[in-house]
C-alpha cells in the first residue's frame, strides 16, 4: 500500500462539519496527494475512512477516489441495521442491488471482491 494511502487511513475516519477549518483542509490535502487509480486493497482501506457526514463534500470525494480501483471492490461484508450511510452507498455504487429491509436486518457471509 502506498505511503500517502497509509497516511489518511492512519488518520482515521474524516472529521464531521463541526470540525477545525484547519483539520477539513488537512485531510483534503492528504487525500489529493493519492493519486488514482488506487488498488483494491487500497480502496479497502479507504472504504473505513468515512465520518459521520460527507465532511463538507470530502467524503465524495473519497468515494469517487475508492471507485477508481480496478472492478468492483465491495465493503467486505454488506451494510447492517447500523452501517453508515457512505458504507450503504459503496455498496449500491458497486454494483450491489439496492438494498431493502431485508438486506439491512440479515447477517450475511463476506463477500468476496
Amino acid at each position: 500500500m502506498r505511503t500517502e494511502v497509509q497516511t489518511f487511513v492512519a488518520d482515521g475516519p474524516l472529521p464531521d462539519w463541526d470540525a477545525d477549518e484547519d483539520e477539513i483542509d488537512r485531510r483534503v490535502k492528504q487525500l489529493e496527494a493519492i493519486s488514482a487509480p488506487v488498488t483494491p486493497d487500497e480502496a479497502h482501506a479507504l472504504a473505513a475512512c468515512f465520518g459521520p457526514d460527507d465532511c463538507y463534500g470530502v467524503a465524495w470525494s473519497l468515494l469517487h477516489l475508492i471507485e477508481t480501483s480496478p472492478g468492483p471492490v465491495p465493503p467486505v461484508t454488506p451494510p447492517g441495521t447500523d452501517s453508515g450511510e457512505w458504507h450503504r452507498t459503496l455498496w449500491n455504487r458497486w454494483g450491489n442491488h439496492s438494498l431493502t429491509e431485508q438486506h439491512l436486518t440479515r447477517q450475511g457471509p463476506e463477500v468476496s471482491g
